[in-house]
């Protein structure tokens, strides 16, 4: 049945063009600055294998979502569709854990910016990565930038967007056109990755930011409240953002690779390899300064582009997470003018300032890992909501439908797993606890809610609590495997990852049995909600 809202609703603005451009331009962002050079490190002349292995990760979540947003589009997606499926539990969890996450990224790129401006202005970094005071100071500013842009509006936000997305392409092209001429194919010989052969080609995956990089996907899904066709714009921007990502971040780590100059291997190899900026110092490097120049350029526009969609991704995550019920109202008000979610622009401002807090994760490497990671622990609930409705819905309509999902969905879910795995004991050690504790937080929601009587949460205990003991499963394989803290690891790779792999499956088969009996689905976010 339509309900109409005299509340704000979001505008059906973007286009599909639009929605292609989002996911495009959130994956050309900090990821191309850095993830070739610290992908070198973890794999050597393998790192483009990570690579593949990465946007095959990505297309098969990407795919999953593809049908969720077509068939749902509302905004903030990734927060919505686990609470229609398995109700209040795994839609809170999911809802803070990608509070988390995107506001990481906002900290991420506008750290990326300060990296590259260090080349240029000293005294905004340390050694380690860190910023000093006056590298705050430029952080903060970007931050605060991003935070007005997203204040007018969503048809300006997206008409800039597409224009910055085509400049971001430029700077990329030419740099692969210019390296290529100083390719040396007996790069890819050398030895010295850390830890290097197939363990280091899965590390690379999370820890070098290849994951993170193709992270921008979920734009389109993101915005599908605001998007004018959903249903055939999601998927096509899904999948050609992530294929276009790919092509270019392949060339560039091609590219890196072999334009290192030899001597700079001849002594540790690539782990000894050691870029404060990373194209522009690779450009000095061998004489190429108009090239390093532009690059700086460039490292300015992409990250702050990107933050700028991040910025306006998390405030619609926010939003998203108010609107099922588990956080204050103030943050599901749409602004009846602009169409825009201000009081969650504002929230988001404080979030973003706050990731640069922490002191281990005040470096782009380890702000990248925890970001990454949070991240894949969404994902994993989306083929899980898909499967649920394929058998609690199955006459739904579903604009784009996918073929072999009893085969794909799975894989998807081991895929995000894994994510979250290869990311190593220090970033889930710090993830799972926060996470579990924050439950008290939705016990505290859900008892001021009177909508949720004794017997609803009772029942969403129930369809969630498969949710816990996954993540419980994922911190004590990562404490015993190769990527934990321990000197003797139980499982030494790659047997750990196939051990965590196949254990996972466990967790998706019971969580998508555990689902609700009757989904309290929505499908549109616009002029008109509608509720099946």
């Amino acid at each position: 049945m339509a309900q109409k809202s005299k509340k704000g609703r979001f505008k059906r603005d973007l286009s599909t063009l639009d929605l292609t451009f989002l996911g495009i331009g959130s994956i050309i962002g900090s990821g191309w600055l850095y993830a070739a050079a610290t992908g070198a490190q973890y794999a050597g002349g393998y790192a483009w294998i990570s690579w593949l292995l990465g946007a095959v990760i990505i297309i098969l979540i990407g795919l999953v979502y593809s049908e969720l947003g077509a068939a749902m589009p509302v905004a903030g997606g990734f927060v919505r569709y686990p609470d229609f499926t398995h109700g209040s539990l795994v839609g809170f969890l999911i809802g803070f854990i990608s509070m988390l996450a995107y506001s990481a990224v906002v900290s991420i790129e506008a750290q990326a910016v300060r990296g590259y401006l260090e080349y240029w202005f000293g005294g905004l970094g340390y050694k380690d990565g860190t910023p000093t005071f006056w590298g705050f100071v430029v952080q903060i500013s970007l931050i605060l930038l991003f935070f007005l842009l997203n204040y007018w509006s969503v048809n300006f936000f997206g008409k800039l967007n597409s224009f910055l997305t085509i400049f971001k392409f430029v700077v990329p092209v030419i740099i692969i056109s210019v390296l290529l001429m100083h390719f040396n194919a007996a790069n890819f010989h050398v030895n010295g990755a850390k830890p290097g052969g197939i363990k280091g080609i899965f590390a690379a995956v999370t820890g070098a930011g290849i994951v993170f990089a193709f992270n921008g996907f979920r734009q389109p899904i993101e915005f599908a409240g605001e998007a004018k066709k959903p249903e055939r714009g999601i998927p096509f921007a899904i999948i050609l953002s992530v294929l276009i990502g790919l092509l270019i971040y392949l060339l560039l780590q091609l590219a890196f690779l072999g334009a290192v100059p030899p001597d700079m291997l001849q002594d540790g190899g690539w782990s000894s390899l050691h870029f404060e900026s990373p194209w522009a110092d690779l450009a000095s490097a061998i004489g190429l300064v108009w090239l390093a120049n532009l690059v700086l350029i460039d490292a300015v526009i992409s990250p702050s582009a990107t933050g700028n969609i991040y910025f306006s991704a998390t405030a619609r995550s926010l939003f998203a997470w108010a609107k099922n019920g588990y956080f204050f109202k103030v943050f599901q008000k749409i602004d009846p003018r602009t169409g825009l979610p201000r009081s969650a622009l504002w929230l988001t401002l404080f979030l973003s300032i706050l990731w640069m807090m922490p002191a281990r994760f005040q470096a782009w490497k380890d702000l990248v890992d925890a970001s990454t990671s949070a991240k894949a622990l969404t994902f994993v609930v989306g083929p899980v909501s898909l499967m649920a409705l394929r058998h609690k819905m199955p006459d739904m309509k579903r604009p784009f439908f996918l073929k072999a999902a009893n085969f794909l969905a799975p894989l998807a879910f081991v895929a995000a797993t894994l994510v979250v795995y290869w990311s190593k004991w220090k970033v889930i050690s710090f993830l799972m606890p926060i996470i579990i504790l924050s439950l008290v937080l939705y016990f505290i929601f859900t008892y001021k809610e009177k909508e949720f009587t004794k017997d609803m949460i009772k029942l969403h205990l129930k369809s969630g609590s498969w949710v816990i003991f996954y993540y419980i499963y994922l911190m004590l394989m990562s404490y015993i495997g190769s990527y934990g803290p321990l000197d003797h690891f139980i499982f030494t790779a790659p047997t750990d990852t196939i051990v965590t792999a196949v254990g996972s499956l466990i967790f998706y088969y019971w969580g998508v049995h555990a689902a609700l009996d009757e989904p309290r689905v929505e499908v549109a976010d616009s002029e008109e909600a509608t509720k099946v």
